[in-house]
C-alpha cells in the first residue's frame, strides 16, 4: 500500500538542455519517473531506519514472511576462504593444472571435455571448504524447502547426459572424488557433476520459480553477505513491494545504483540507506555473524550456553515460546520454537 500524497521535492522535473529543449536521457528519466512513481512518497513501515527499528518492525503482526538473500561473506567467521582470496582461494592456485584459463574449471563446456582437473581440485573446496557451495544451511538444519541455492550445491549430483540425468548423493559422490575416481554414471557411463551451478549453466528451475512467488509477498528483506554484483541474483532485491524493508547486513555497503539506470539495464531496483528520500533501506556494516547476532539480542532470542563451548557448533537460540511469522510461500500463522520463519536464498560471493 502506498500514499497518493506526492511531495514537490520528491517529483522528478525535466531538466532543459541548453537549447530550450529537455535532452533524450532527462525526458525518459522523466517519463518513467511519473509512469513508476519513482518520485512519490512510500510507505514508510519502519519507525526509524535503524538495526532496533528492524527488530521492532519484526516483533509486530506486520511482519510475517521474511526473505534472507545470503553471499559468500555469512561463511567467513566459519574459517570458509572465498574462491578469490589471493593466497588461499581457489584461483591462486590453479597453475598445475594447466587450463587456458583460470575460469575454465568452472565452464560447463570445458568439464564436459576434461573433467579431470575439475576432480583434481574438487577435495580442495568440497563443502566446508570454500564459500558459496559450502551447506552451511543444511548443516545448520534449515530445511530443504526454506532454501534455495541459487549457485547450486553439492548435496546432490547429476549425469550430464541430457538423455539420462541419474541423480546421485553426496556420500556417492564423496566416495568417488576422494578415490581420485571421475566419477562416472552407473546407468551410462557418462560422467557426473556436482549440482553447483557452472559458468554457461542456467541457474535451478526452483530459483526463478521461488523469485515469481515469494517476493511480492515478503514483509521483509534481510541481505548478508553479498557484493550484489552477479545477475540475476543482485536483480532480486527489486522484486519485493515498494514498501517493503531491507536490512542489509555487510563489511561495505552494496546494491546502490541510479534506480532509473538499473531499471533500463534490467539490473532490478536499487537501495537507498543515505538520502532524504531513504524510507525503508538499512545497513548494519560488520562481520555478518556479529550482525546476526545483534538482530537476535535485540530480538530477544538468546544464545543457548552449550554453543560457547569451543569446536565448529553453529549457533542456536532460545527463541520466545511462539514467534508470529509466516512461511514463505504464503501461508501464515504462529512458528513454534525451532521452526525456521524464512527462506534463504544463497547468492554471489
Amino acid at each position: 500500500m502506498r500514499s497518493t500524497e506526492t511531495q514537490d521535492s520528491e517529483v522528478t522535473h525535466t531538466r532543459p538542455c541548453s537549447s530550450g529543449a529537455a535532452g533524450p536521457v532527462d525526458f525518459l528519466r522523466n517519463f518513467f519517473s511519473q509512469t513508476l512513481s519513482l518520485g512519490t512518497q512510500k510507505e514508510r513501515l519502519l519507525d526509524e531506519l535503524t538495526l532496533e527499528g528492524v527488530a521492532r518492525y519484526m516483533q509486530s503482526e506486520r511482519c510475517r514472511r521474511v526473505i534472507c538473500l545470503v553471499g559468500a561473506g555469512i561463511s567467513t567467521s566459519a574459517g570458509i576462504p572465498d574462491f578469490r582470496s589471493p593466497s588461499t582461494g581457489l584461483y591462486a592456485n590453479l597453475e598445475k593444472y594447466h587450463l587456458p584459463y583460470p575460469e575454465a574449471i568452472f565452464e560447463i563446456g570445458y568439464f564436459k571435455k576434461h573433467p579431470e582437473p575439475f576432480f583434481a581440485l574438487a577435495k580442495e573446496f568440497y563443502p566446508g571448504q570454500f564459500k558459496n557451495i559450502d551447506t552451511l544451511e543444511r548443516v545448520a538444519g534449515l530445511e530443504p524447502e526454506d532454501l534455495v541455492e541459487a549457485h547450486g550445491t553439492f548435496h546432490t549430483s547429476h549425469c550430464v547426459s541430457p538423455l539420462c540425468r541419474r541423480e546421485y548423493s553426496l556420500s556417492w559422490m564423496k566416495e568417488k572424488i576422494f578415490s581420485d575416481v571421475i566419477p562416472k554414471c552407473e546407468k551410462c557411463q557418462g560422467v557426473v557433476k556436482p549440482d553447483i551451478i557452472f559458468f554457461g549453466e542456467n541457474l535451478p528451475a526452483r530459483f526463478f520459480s521461488c523469485m515469481q512467488s515469494d517476493f511480492q509477498k515478503a514483509d521483509l528483506l534481510i541481505v548478508m553477505g553479498t557484493s550484489l554484483q552477479v545477475q540475476p541474483f543482485a536483480s532480486l532485491i527489486g522484486k519485493a513491494p515498494l514498501s517493503t524493508p531491507r536490512l542489509l547486513i555487510n563489511k561495505e555497503k552494496t546494491g546502490q545504483r541510479d534506480p532509473f539506470l538499473g531499471m533500463m539495464l534490467g539490473l532490478g531496483g536499487s537501495m537507498d540507506f543515505d538520502s532524504k528520500k531513504a524510507y525503508r533501506d538499512v545497513a548494519w556494516l560488520g562481520d555478518c555473524d556479529q550482525g546476526c547476532l545483534a538482530l537476535a539480542d535485540l530480538l530477544g532470542w538468546k544464545p543457548s550456553p552449550w554453543t560457547l563451548l569451543p569446536g565448529p557448533q553453529p549457533h542456536q537460540f532460545d527463541f520466545p515460546e511462539e514467534v508470529p511469522t509466516a512461511c514463505p510461500g504464503g501461508s501464515q500463522g504462529h512458528h513454534r520454537r525451532g521452526e525456521t520463519p524464512v527462506t534463504a536464498l544463497l547468492g554471489d560471493s
